[in-house]
C-alpha cells in the first residue's frame, strides 16, 4: 500500500535523524580538539577527557534509562532522550571552564545507546520479520551519512564561527528529531509487565552476554584502524595532509556501504551472516597492514575498513532474538558495546605503536580483534547447540529456541 509505503518513510526518516544529530555530536569533536582546548585553555590531548566522558555517559545511560523507562511509551521515551541530547549538546556550548565542559559531555552521550536501540526495536516492529536487519539499517545509517557528512559540516562551521556552534547546531538537529518523532512516529502502548528487573535481567541472559561480547571485541577492529587512519597514512604511506577530509569522506562511504549490505545479509540468513561478516573483517583489516605503505591503496582499504559497519544492524537483530523478554535493554546495551569497542580498539593500538610497531600495525590488531569476536560468536553457539539439545529443542536456526 502506497501509503503504509509513506508512513515507514516517515518514521525511518524521523529515527534516522535523531541516529544523524547524534553522529554529528560524537565525532564532530575530533576535528575541533585545537579550538576546544584554545578557548577552555587546557593542552589539546586533555580534551579527549571529554571525548571519553562522552563515552562513559553511553556506557551508563543505555542500562540506566533502560531500566528505570521500561514502561515509558517507546514514542515519548525516543522524544524525551531527544530532548535530554539537545539539552546536553546546547549546555555544552555554554560551558565556560573545561571540566564543565567535560560533564556535559557525559550528559550528551546518556541518551545514545537507550535512543538507537529503542529506534531500532520500533523500526523492527513497523516491518515484516524478515525485513527487521534493513530497517535497523535505515536508523543507523543516519550515523554512517553523519560520518560523511554532518560531523565535516560542523567541523567546518566550529572552525569558521566557533566550535560553540558545531554543539547548538547538534542540539537544533535533535530538537527537529523531537518534533518529527511526535508527528510521525506512532503511539505504541507500554507493555503492562514491563519493569526495572525484568529489562535488568538481559544482563544476565547468556546468548545476550555472548552476543555483546562479540560487539565488544569484534567491533573494535574497525576503531583500532581509523583512530590511527591519519597519521599512518601520512607518516607510513606518504599522503599528504590536504587529502584528509577525501579519506575520512572514503571512510564513511564504507560504513554506509557496509551497514546496508549487513542488513541484507543478515535478513537473508542472521547465524550465517554474522561470522561471514567477522571474517570479512579480519581479512580487510590485516590487508589494510599490507597496503599502508603506498598512498592509494591504503585509501582503498581504508574504505573497505569503513565497510566493518556490516556487523551493527547484524547483531542489533540478533540481540532482538536473543532478549526475550527484555528487548529495550539488550537493544540499547549494543551500542554501549559499541562504545567499548571503540576504547579498546583506539587502547590497544595506541599500546602496539608505542611498543614501536609501525602506524598500520593497527590493521594487525583489528585482524586479532576481528578473530577474537568470531571466537566469541562460535563459543556462544557452541554452548547454545548443547543447550537445545539437552532441553530436547528443535536445531536453533535463527537465536530463537524453535524455527523460524
Amino acid at each position: 500500500m502506497p501509503s503504509d509505503s509513506g508512513r515507514l518513510l516517515r518514521l525511518s526518516l524521523a529515527l534516522a535523524l535523531g541516529g544523524f544529530g547524534i553522529g554529528s555530536g560524537e565525532f564532530v569533536i575530533m576535528g575541533l580538539m585545537q579550538r576546544v582546548a584554545t578557548d577552555l585553555q587546557v593542552p589539546v590531548p586533555d580534551v579527549g577527557y571529554a571525548i571519553s566522558s562522552y563515552a562513559l555517559g553511553v556506557v551508563v545511560g543505555a542500562p540506566l534509562i533502560s531500566a528505570l523507562a521500561a514502561r515509558v511509551p517507546r514514542r515519548g521515551l525516543l522524544i524525551a532522550l531527544m530532548l535530554v541530547f539537545a539539552v546536553g549538546n546546547m549546555a555544552s556550548a555554554l560551558a565556560t571552564d573545561f571540566w564543565t565542559f567535560v560533564g556535559l559531555r557525559f550528559l550528551a552521550g546518556l541518551p545514545h545507546g537507550a535512543y538507537f536501540g529503542v529506534a531500532a526495536l520500533v523500526a523492527a516492529s513497523a516491518v515484516p520479520y524478515h525485513m527487521r536487519a534493513r530497517a535497523v539499517a535505515r536508523v543507523m545509517s543516519g550515523l554512517t551519512i553523519a560520518i560523511v557528512v554532518g560531523a565535516p559540516l560542523a567541523t567546518w562551521a566550529g572552525n569558521l564561527f566557533g566550535w560553540e556552534v558545531a554543539f547548538i547546531g547538534v542540539g537544533v538537529i535533535a530538537l527537529c528529531t523531537a518534533l518529527l518523532i511526535r508527528l510521525w512516529v506512532p503511539t505504541q502502548a507500554p507493555d503492562p509487565n514491563a519493569s526495572p528487573r525484568r529489562e535488568l535481567s538481559a544482563l544476565v541472559k547468556q546468548r545476550v552476554l555472548f552476543t555483546l561480547g562479540v560487539a565488544s571485541i569484534g567491533f573494535g577492529g574497525m576503531f583500532s584502524v581509523f583512530s590511527y587512519v591519519m597519521p599512518t597514512l601520512t607518516e607510513q604511506a606518504g599522503m599528504a595532509e590536504s587529502w584528509g577530509p577525501m579519506v575520512l569522506m572514503i571512510f564513511g562511504i564504507g560504513t554506509i556501504i557496509g551497514n546496508f549490505a549487513g542488513a541484507r545479509a543478515a535478513d537473508g540468513n542472521l547465524l550465517r551472516a554474522i561470522p561471514r561478516i567477522l571474517v570479512w573483517c579480519a581479512l580487510i583489516q590485516a590487508g589494510f597492514y599490507f597496503a599502508a605503505d603506498w598512498p592509494l591503496p591504503a585509501i582503498l582499504f581504508v574504505g573497505l575498513v569503513g565497510t566493518s559497519m556490516a556487523l551493527g544492524p547484524a547483531l542489533q537483530t540478533r540481540l532482538m532474538d536473543v532478549a526475550e523478554d527484555a528487548q529495550t535493554m539488550a537493544a540499547s546495551m549494543n551500542h554501549a558495546a559499541f562504545n567499548l569497542a571503540n576504547a579498546l580498539g583506539a587502547w590497544l593500538a595506541g599500546v602496539t605503536i608505542k611498543m614501536g610497531a609501525q602506524w598500520s600495525a593497527t590493521g594487525l590488531v583489528g585482524a586479532a580483534l576481528a578473530i577474537g569476536g568470531l571466537l566469541i560468536f562460535l563459543a556462544g553457539r557452541g554452548l547454545e547447540k548443547r543447550h537445545a539439545e539437552t532441553a530436547g529443542l528443535a536445531p536453533l536456526n535463527n537465536g530463537t529456541d524453535s524455527p523460524r
